[in-house]
């Protein structure tokens, strides 16, 4: 891994994105380092003349297969992680978005170990990245809130 991501100069800039489908939400167990196993939002670093949400698109279509269209924003979050020393080892701010499923049934890969199709209930059980559970009572009510047909 590059510096980029490891002991970064600057915090990292993300994008993620909450897929609705039929009133649940897409979650993908980490493949990879940093928090491995946990469920997160499909998403991952924003490219050079990349919009947030285009990146987060993107990311959801190379990592597990699924296409969506954007809803809105939901919410940012920061990830910081310090080593042993103290010094920073992460630092990612990640841009969440609300999107509703449009095609591709999800598939698992290097980036996605396991799939699931969440409840507002089912999030209490799983094992998340940190800062998960509130992104995703957001999406939960904005959900609940705007109301819009899947594929509307």
């Amino acid at each position: 891994m590059s510096r980029d991501r490891f002991y970064p100069e600057r915090p990292v800039l993300a994008a993620s994105v909450a897929v609705f489908r039929e009133g649940r939400i897409l979650l993908a167990a980490r493949g990879k380092p940093p928090s491995e196993d946990l469920y997160s939002l499909p998403g991952g670093m924003v490219e050079i003349g990349e919009t947030l949400g285009e990146a987060a698109l993107r990311e959801l279509r190379e990592e597990v297969g699924v296409e969506a269209e954007l809803v809105g924003l939901i919410a940012p979050v920061e990830f910081i992680e310090r080593d042993a020393d103290g010094h920073i080892k992460h630092h990612v701010v990640i841009a969440a978005h609300a999107a509703r499923w449009v095609s591709g049934e999800p598939q698992t890969g290097p980036e996605a170990k396991d799939i699931r199709w969440v409840t507002e209930r089912d999030i209490a059980d799983l094992p998340m990245t940190p800062g998960l559970a509130a992104v995703l009572e957001q999406a939960f009510r904005l959900e609940r809130e705007d109301a819009v047909p899947c594929g509307a």
